[in-house]
């Protein structure tokens, strides 16, 4: 007895594969005939994992629990001793056996060490065993010693770059994601000196997080792309993904966000935290810098979103499955530098609230406010989108303070077709004085869903930039310009995403007698 006790052992490092395999899904699901290979046959055995990862099988401890076993099958006693003598037999979950599905050599030998393990312990325990059943499984252990040690070292294997992983990762909490845009683009227009340009834009995104349920975000960029507005003489004409320092790497993200239940969700970032990041735009096909809108105007809402970027809080909560409420502060910048008198309370800041309401499936409709106060050297009401009254409608360098107002939507039409607009009123006035404007801007797109090939995009829309109608002491814009835009957004794979398209800029900075600019562009935007 001692000496086959000693042989069980010295096989039990082979058998350390096949325990692994049987903890998981033994004899999950079989398949026809012999592999013609040991390789393929543990490509089957990883395929009955994934296939059953999620169905265990449970241990039986009474044949009369398996539903599709009588005590008229011939092999009922020797299912019922298996059970009641060594406890060994797996049924699967809906309590049936399948002993009529054939069985690999691989699956026997993994039920079998599963037998062999639970013989080991009654020995161990001093336990009586029958000397035919462990003369019988020193044989069967002798006949699939091959298949048994494959399985050791395929764990052994396992085991070794598992070990090489843990210690050589990046982090264990810590997800990179990156994007990497090339943009070739081009200006026309009369007087315009612009030439064909390559530019890029590169961003890290270091995505941690501590619960599963909360995230800090660390965004690492550099560019070149350039914005347009220097060659074109108008904001209008601003590229939706143009950053331009030099490709010298900046962090230009830095922020936090967690929730509270399943409804509750807030925000807290230090830098680059954005209305775009807190509030839902309603313009899923365009919002994106790196995959939407290839003009800055198009992308969302730039009298509302584009208030403020820098430090702030926001929360959103969520009040049953059709109504969302979010409230944001942000100040410009860092808010961190009082020998430059900025903090977060006495600097350029917005408040903001939205209500975002969903009736019916597909279907968002969101009202935003926004009160935006600005010092006098960082004056921009339309967001860098509109002209130069819209930017700063008083240019007496004195502080202005702003209540905006947005309403947009977005509703997705069968599988086919997805409709957004936005409207955005804003009133300011010039502190010390009795100066007012009003501004207007509003825009619409149709987005044609997996046009040509599924996850590709054709997308239309247009709507008027940011104009100054109607004030007291200032200039009114004294006509009206209308961007319309052009894209196809085309997946080479998961990966890489070519997008095409053209914008046109009707009489920019909203006055006619300046000539009509036309924007031509080609990104390809890898993400990993």
């Amino acid at each position: 007895m001692n000496k086959l006790f000693w042989n069980l052992l010295k096989v039990t490092p082979a058998l350390i594969g096949a325990s692994l395999f049987t903890a998981n899904s033994t004899l999950a699901q079989t398949v026809n005939g012999t592999p013609d290979s040991v390789g393929n046959t543990l490509e089957q055995i990883d395929r009955y994992n994934e296939q059953n990862s999620n169905q265990p099988m449970s241990q039986v401890t009474n044949v009369n629990q398996l539903r599709d076993v009588s005590p008229t099958d011939w092999a009922y006693e020797a299912l019922r001793s298996l059970v009641d003598r060594y406890g060994c037999i797996a049924g699967y979950p809906n309590q049936t056996y399948r002993g009529n599905q054939a069985l690999s050599r691989y699956e026997f030998a993994a039920g079998l060490n599963s037998c062999l393990n639970q013989i080991e312990r009654l020995i161990a325990s001093s336990e009586s065993v029958l000397r035919e059943d462990l003369d019988t499984i020193n044989r069967l252990t002798q006949e699939f010693e091959a298949e048994l040690a494959t399985l050791g070292g395929r764990v052994d294997d396992l085991e070794s770059r598992t070990a090489f992983l843990e210690d050589n990762q990046f982090s264990t909490t810590t997800k990179l994601k990156g994007e990497a845009i090339f943009a070739v683009v081009d200006t026309f227009g009369e007087g315009d000196e612009s030439q064909v340009t390559l530019s890029d834009r590169v961003r890290l995104n270091f995505d941690t997080s501590f619960t599963g349920k909360d995230r800090l975000r660390t965004r690492l960029q550099a560019g070149n792309v350039p914005g347009l507005d220097d060659v074109t003489g108008t904001d209008m004409a601003r590229l939706g993904f143009d950053a331009n320092n030099g490709n010298d790497i900046e962090i230009d993200e830095l922020y936090y966000t967690s929730g509270f239940g399943e409804n509750i969700n807030f925000y807290v970032g230090a830098a680059g935290l954005d209305f775009d990041d807190v509030f839902d735009v309603t313009n899923p096909s365009l919002e994106s810098s790196g995959t939407g809108a290839l003009s800055r105007f198009s992308r969302y809402n730039p009298l509302v979103f584009r208030s403020t970027q820098g430090a702030g809080a926001g929360a959103t909560v969520g009040l049953g499955e059709a109504l969302e409420i979010t409230a944001a502060y942000l100040v410009d910048g860092g808010g961190s530098d009082p020998s430059e008198g900025e903090g977060i309370f006495n600097g350029s800041y917005s408040a903001a609230a939205q209500v975002k309401f969903s009736p019916i499936e597909r279907l968002d409709i969101a009202a935003t406010y926004v009160r935006n106060f600005q010092t006098g050297d960082s004056i921009d009401l339309s967001g860098s989108t509109g002209s130069d009254n819209a930017q700063d409608p008083f240019g007496n360098g004195a502080a202005v303070a702003a209540n905006k107002f947005g309403l947009g939507a977005t509703f997705q039409l069968g599988e086919k077709f997805n409709l957004a607009g936005f409207g955005g009123y804003a009133t300011a006035e010039e502190l010390g004085s009795n100066n007012e404007a009003d501004l207007w801007t509003w825009g619409a797109n149709i987005a044609l869903l997996d046009f040509g090939k599924e996850g590709a995009e054709l997308v239309v829309g247009g709507g008027m930039p940011p104009k100054v109608s109607d004030g007291e002491g200032i200039t009114e814009d004294p006509d009206t310009s209308y961007l319309i835009e052009a894209l196809y957004k085309f997946p080479l794979n998961d990966n890489v995403l070519i997008t095409p398209g053209a914008y046109v800029i009707l009489n920019p900075d909203h006055n006619d007698a300046n000539e009509t600019t036309w924007v031509g562009v080609l990104r390809t935007t890898f993400q990993f």
